[in-house]
């Protein structure tokens, strides 16, 4: 990708709508607005109204025109936006129109929010939150991504990166006079401040993924033998009709999944082969993807026939401290009312007549709520951010036991190296495509 090209997209969404947005950003943005409108660029960051036209004059729209200079746009370049009725075939004369100005190109997605990085205008985490804001479908989504968008992540890690490196600029400057053992001044100053940076760092990995669960999604997973009616309960826990649902044995054979928006949390709820044993081999396969899914699922809720018995061999050896049964088929004649003793929490449901539903749901609410919350503190919110924290993590362990001033300063070059791998300092060119890619073309 060159630096300077010129680029353009449809940042709205594609389709028919009231409006339409078109972005252009780059040194050939102004020369783009005078081409095609035949006047200079309006005053910077106001709306003036003008005749959009194509080669030949011909009018393609009569729309508003914003300017912003470089130095005050989004991604540190040129910026005009076009905002036209949005129109499919608007939209698709004024793209062929864009695409015939000389110097312009079609963007990449991302690029306008990887240029912004590349302008300094923001960080890795900064962008990772936009592009987590775009997809945010809950309350809750939005809420975590807009702190990590205004900085949340990036003052945290800086803070740590920051005492790291003063750390190190007194090691390196005690390097030059002391050869052997550490000297007592270091031992007094730099090694508690380090231990501190280490606890916190530590606690910051021990949060439980709260945040990437936040991001992510809560995954819950439906287990139970044939017939016990899990995929009854998935259809009356959406509210509606996603699972068939039917009377012979093995009807569900691969995961069945439905998004939920419980409190604000999105909540996968998966609907899994009914576990048995079986000699049909998709069936075999379904069960053991669906043991795989509970394996990495964040609750499992293991159902039972309450009309026939509450102890079932084939769903407790999937559940785990935490997890629930639920008595299905309370509604039947002689369903069983015992409850199944701790560490599991056990409920009666009907998913035929809805008794126990709502207060299934509630409880789901709740799970969500304590696996996430509990702090004020922002939450990492991917992969590689516990990734390269835990690289530093265990970089500073060693420099607590280094011996020798070279390699206790060797430690805190990697834990500051992969801190800054994090907002985007240092060693993260083949990390740029990955992280941009998340974002739809126009951002």
């Amino acid at each position: 990708m060159e630096r300077r090209s010129t680029i353009f997209a449809l940042s709205s969404a594609n389709g028919r709508a009231g409006v339409c947005v078109f972005r252009v950003s780059g040194d050939a943005a102004r020369s783009a607005v005078e081409e095609l409108t035949g006047a200079p660029v309006p005053q910077p960051r106001r709306a003036t109204l003008r005749d959009i036209r194509l080669r030949d004059g011909t009018l393609i729209d009569r729309g508003l025109v914003i300017w912003f200079e470089g130095s005050r746009s989004f991604s540190g370049e040129d910026v005009a936006e076009f905002q036209l009725h949005g129109s499919p075939a608007v939209i698709a004369a004024f793209t062929g129109r864009l695409s015939e100005l000389p110097g312009l190109r079609a963007a990449d997605p991302g690029e306008f929010t990887r240029r912004a990085f590349m302008a300094g205008k923001l960080d890795l985490t900064e962008a990772e939150g936009l592009a987590d804001l775009i997809n945010a479908e809950t309350e809750q989504q939005r809420r975590l991504a807009l702190r990590q968008l205004q900085g949340g992540l990036k003052d945290q890690y800086e803070r740590w990166r920051g005492d790291l490196v003063r750390a190190l600029a007194h090691i390196e400057a005690t390097i030059d006079f002391v050869d052997e053992e550490l000297p007592d001044d270091l031992t007094t100053s730099v090694l508690p401040r380090i231990a501190k940076l280490r606890a916190e760092i530590g606690a910051h990995l021990a949060d439980h993924r709260r945040g990437e669960i936040v991001r992510d999604g809560f995954t819950v997973v439906i287990l139970g033998a044939p017939n016990v009616g899990k995929s009854s309960l998935l259809n009356a826990l959406a509210r509606r009709d996603v699972a068939i649902v039917s009377a012979t044995p093995g009807t569900t054979r691969d995961a069945i999944e439905v998004d939920l928006d419980l409190g604000g949390y999105a909540v996968t709820l998966i609907d899994t082969a009914g576990l048995r044993d079986t000699t049909d081999e998709i069936e075999t396969e379904g069960i053991r993807r669906a043991r795989a899914k509970a394996q990495y699922a964040d609750l499992r809720l293991g159902v039972v026939d309450a009309s026939v018995s509450v102890n079932d061999s084939r769903v407790s050896p999937e559940l785990v401290s935490g997890d629930a049964i639920l008595l299905n088929k309370s509604d039947m004649p002689g369903a069983q009312t015992q409850t199944v003793a701790a560490p599991l929490h056990s409920m009666r449901v009907s998913a035929k007549t809805g008794e126990g539903i709502g207060a299934l749901l509630a409880w789901l609410e709740q799970q969500v709520v304590a696996r996430t919350g509990g702090s004020e503190a922002m939450p990492m919110t991917r992969a590689r951010h516990r990734e390269a924290l835990a690289d530093a993590h265990a970089a500073l362990a060693r420099f607590g036991k280094a011996q020798a001033l070279d390699i206790a300063a060797e430690d805190l070059r990697i834990a500051a190296r992969a801190l800054g791998r994090i907002t985007g300092r240092v060693d993260v060119e083949d990390l740029l495509d990955v992280i941009f890619r998340e974002f739809c073309i126009g951002k």
